[in-house]
């Protein structure tokens, strides 16, 4: 079986003063201070929500 696909993820903005549905779709992936870095299955769920919140997210290369 082969290995699954995974994204790692960077949180680069605040969630101070952003509507409330960004804030939960932060803390849904795992991100809630700025700098944080989690690494996550690659679906189409995950990437829904990484789009949601692209302005304070980055995709980080290794």
């Amino acid at each position: 079986m082969a290995a699954k696909k995974t994204l790692k993820v960077r949180q680069t903005g605040s969630p101070i003063r952003r509507p409330q549905d960004q804030r939960q779709t932060l803390i849904g992936l795992g991100l809630n201070k700025v700098g944080r870095v989690r690494e996550l299955e690659d679906t189409p769920a995950v990437r829904g929500m990484i789009s949601k919140v692209s302005h304070m997210v980055e995709i980080v290369e290794d």
